[in-house]
């Protein structure tokens, strides 16, 4: 009988942050610093794949740590945490960009949007700023002027709609754009996170892994919400959290304990313990 092959010695970490690794509130615990610190020693690389910005980047620093890169803007952006520099964006284009708010305003009236690009942040009038970090000092104006100045180089938009669930608005805002746009959420609010086509967190993973000589089958994941299952997919292994999405539960064979249980912390000390012996 055919022994199965063994599985890849895992070399990178990958994990999403809100709802995954982070506790309620955007802290860590001292159990997964820990676990993450005991990778690193082992020699596993630790790379945060988020949905959230690089400028949100160092306001997290002192939760978790200088563990070297982060993939922000679900894919959009890689940082060096470290650093706190950015060292490669993948923006959309001003007319994508534009055709993608044109195609949303039309089919789902009220949406409105805001704009991430290495400058900062920008917004319409009638996007109402709801997140830590989002009251500092940034422009305001329509999506057409902010697209035609400073966030022509925007490597995610932000669409909120003020009646629709947000799964709903991810359906029918994804009906509405097509190929012209990547479209996720991870939001409990109608909020949706637009890239450009083809920028996904997986794809500038990959991209990172490549870079790193780092097979895919070497790679452990974790994620919680619809903007990670690109990720989760590629990964060799890859683990929902027991408070993912339903979606994600579904989709994702492994499971861990939910993020308030430390449940990436959990799956890092078996790997440890796994390599150590």
């Amino acid at each position: 009988m055919t022994q199965p092959a063994p599985r890849p010695r895992p070399r990178l970490i990958a994990t999403d942050l809100d709802g995954t690794l982070l506790c309620q509130g955007g802290t860590v615990s001292a159990r997964t610093a820990a676990a993450l610190a005991d990778a690193e020693r082992a020699g596993l690389q630790v790379v945060f794949v988020t949905g959230r910005p690089p400028r949100w980047m160092r306001l997290l620093g002192t939760h978790i740590g200088g563990h070297g890169v982060a993939i922000c803007s679900n894919g959009g952006a890689i940082v060096d945490v470290r650093g706190e520099r950015l060292l490669e964006s993948f923006p959309l284009t001003p007319d994508a960009a534009g055709q993608v708010v044109d195609r949303l305003r039309a089919a789902l009236p009220g949406t409105a949007f805001a704009f991430e690009y290495p400058a900062g942040f920008s917004r319409e009038p009638e996007y109402q700023v709801a997140m830590w970090g989002d009251d500092e000092p940034h422009l305001v104006a329509p999506a057409e002027q902010l697209i035609a100045g400073e966030a022509r180089n925007s490597y995610k938009i932000l669409a909120k709609h003020p009646e629709l669930t947000p799964d709903d608005f991810l359906a029918r805002a994804r009906a509405a754009v097509g190929p012209l746009a990547e479209i996720t959420r991870s939001s409990p609010i109608a909020l949706l996170e637009i890239s450009a086509a083809g920028v996904t967190k997986a794809s500038t993973l990959a991209r990172w892994c490549a870079e790193q000589g780092i097979d895919r089958t070497e790679v452990v994941a974790f994620g919680d919400m619809p903007n990670d299952l690109e990720m989760l997919a590629w990964a060799g292994e890859s683990y929902a959290v027991a408070n993912a999405h339903p979606e994600v539960l579904a989709a994702v064979a492994r499971h861990t304990v939910s993020n308030q249980d430390d449940g990436v912390a959990l799956v890092i000390e078996q790997i440890v313990d796994s390599i150590s012996s």
